[in-house]
């Protein structure tokens, strides 16, 4: 698809001014007013809402985010004219706070589920995953199937796909605040293994990395992830074709092999 740049304009209904907001676009689009692009172009920011999350969005030995979601929503506010700003928020509260304004969109590897559309608009799907079962090594090579999974204890991120997918298969499960905690919770014997995105598991476990000791066993969910804007937010369509232009040239793929993601 040939990139193509357009500008939408934008009236500003305090100041009565006309602004210049620089989007993406496969196609020639509308120049509607929308009151998304409005905030975010008057900001100059896109607040973006995360967690710790690697290899999507993780902190560097500098303090500054990065991750395959993050290098990817700094380039994309740089197409649009204004800055990334990234807010760490409870996964469990995400869509308050989308809908109370504290945050732009959710761009942190999330799951496009039944809930996600019901409570946001969120964009075409960008990468895949899947939900996986994290045990220790030793014992990740005994279990083929979720029958094998029966008398275990999980850890699972609270409001997380991992969690639905306990809950879907009847596992015990105890939610923690975050998918890096539930890691932890398996590495201190706390519980015999966690529900996690297998992009984390890639990143986080096996030879060489934190948690060497524990391994990817048994995959409970196919699934892709996507991002979240507000209902009816003219910003999904917007970062779409952003999202377009960035696999089409090439840009996306790069940042899939330095992550190890995958696209969809």
């Amino acid at each position: 698809m040939k990139t193509i740049k357009k500008v939408l304009a934008v009236v500003l209904a305090v100041l009565t001014v006309c602004f210049s907001f620089a989007a993406c676009s496969g196609n020639g689009g509308d120049k509607r007013s929308h009151p998304d692009s409005e905030k975010i172009l008057q900001s100059g920011k896109l607040v973006v809402g995360i967690t710790d999350f690697a290899p999507m969005d993780y902190k560097d030995e500098n303090g500054n985010w990065i991750g395959f979601d993050a290098d990817l929503a700094n380039i994309v506010a740089e197409k649009l004219g204004v800055k990334a700003e990234f807010v760490e928020i409870d996964w469990d509260n995400k869509f308050l706070e989308l809908q109370t304004g504290s945050i732009d969109c959710i761009w942190n590897g999330m799951t496009i589920t039944d809930e996600v559309k019901n409570n946001s608009s969120v964009t075409n799907a960008y990468a895949m995953n899947q939900q996986i079962v994290v045990t220790k090594a030793e014992l990740a090579g005994k279990l083929k199937t979720v029958d094998d999974l029966k008398d275990l204890t999980f850890a699972v991120e609270n409001g997380s796909a991992g969690q639905g997918a306990a809950e879907d298969n009847g596992l015990n499960a105890t939610a923690v605040n975050a998918q890096s905690d539930a890691l932890l919770e398996v590495a201190s014997g706390s519980t015999d293994a966690c529900i996690i995105d297998s992009t984390m598991a890639a990143a986080m476990t096996g030879e060489g990395t934190d948690y060497a000791d524990l391994a990817a066993s048994v995959v409970l969910v196919d699934e892709q992830y996507g991002i979240s804007f507000r209902k009816e937010s003219d910003m999904t369509d917007i970062v779409n074709s952003c999202l377009e232009e960035l696999k089409a040239d090439g840009t996306m793929q790069k940042l899939a092999e330095k992550y190890n993601v995958q696209l969809a």
